[in-house]
């Protein structure tokens, strides 16, 4: 046997070998991109359930907020505020306040833009009703002010819904 053979043969051997080696990294890296791939799906749909759940209970909490606020002026009209009114008008300012909380740390900022207008307008309708209740109004505040600013309420809601189902992909718009 001469030296071009035994050459001939190490390099038959080397690129068999060199081959099947390239194959399988070749297929390892392909299984890594297909799990990473199928990873990034997962934490997508995750992401968009928690944002789901997250928008649900911030959009019911905030309209009882809302609801409640107009309780709370019916009653004012109606008759003294009892201790009972109150703590429901308190539970519900709470329950949007750990909402909107937990919104803060989910949404992307253009649901937070409407979230926090939404957020601030209860806020203020809410302080309204307080000082009325507490017959200390501020200036130009009355129950008509007050019940218009709640009122008022109702459209940026409607706004949060809005952006939060563009933000899930269920709006007609997008």
């Amino acid at each position: 046997m001469d030296l071009n053979s035994v050459v001939i043969a190490v390099a038959g051997v080397a690129g068999t070998l060199g081959a099947s080696l390239l194959t399988q990294r070749g297929s390892e890296r392909a299984k890594r991109r297909e799990l990473e791939l199928v990873r990034t799906q997962e934490e997508v749909r995750e992401s968009r359930s928690l944002r789901r759940t997250c928008y649900a209970e911030l959009n019911r909490e905030s309209r009882q907020f809302t609801t409640a606020l107009s309780h709370h002026l019916h009653v004012m009209r109606e008759r003294a505020v009892q201790d009972a009114d109150r703590e429901a008008l308190d539970a519900a300012k709470s329950a949007h306040r750990d909402r909107y909380a937990e919104a803060q740390m989910i949404a992307p900022d253009a649901v937070l833009v409407t979230a926090g207008a939404v957020n601030h307008a209860l806020n203020g309708v809410y302080g309204q009703v307080k000082r009325l209740e507490r017959d200390a109004p501020g200036p130009g505040e009355t129950m008509e002010t007050a019940a218009a600013a709640q009122f008022a309420v109702w459209e940026t809601l409607k706004a949060m819904r809005t952006a939060m189902r563009h933000d899930l992909g269920v709006s007609d718009d997008g």
